[in-house]
């Protein structure tokens, strides 16, 4: 909300532009302070849940697999890829990344789609964050 009134709103508040109405003259809230009552309604915005979208082990799909699966739909380094596929194959679960909810669904979708492409049984699943 703006402290500084225009000249508009000031002619307004005092009453000094409107002499039609019933009130004799008098713009307001009917007290005859000729003044009204600002409200301003604030809409506070809600942060939108995350989602962890995580990789499953297996015993069949190629790490080499893994690690393109982590490049292409996650933005990851060789690097950070493969540091991640070995996590998964030695823990039996790894983190890919932190989403909305709307994202991590569609690159949840995306691992499965190229993994059944494949004939990869590759498992790709999101859980809600805490």
């Amino acid at each position: 909300m703006n402290t500084m009134s225009s000249d508009f709103d000031l002619v307004q508040m005092n009453g000094s532009s409107n002499s039609g109405g019933p009130g004799g003259g008098q713009t307001g809230d009917g007290d005859g302070t000729g003044f009204d009552l600002a409200t301003e309604t604030r809409i506070k915005t809600k942060k939108p849940s995350l989602y962890r979208v995580l990789l499953l082990n297996d015993d069949y799909t190629p790490m080499e697999f893994v690690v393109f699966i982590l490049e292409r739909f996650f933005n990851r380094s060789r690097e950070q890829a493969t540091r991640i596929m070995l996590h998964v194959h030695q823990k039996g679960v790894g983190l890919c990344g932190v989403y909305t909810y709307e994202v991590a669904e569609t690159k949840v979708a995306q691992v499965l789609d190229l993994a059944r492409r494949h004939e990869h049984p590759l498992q790709c699943v999101m859980e809600k964050e805490d």
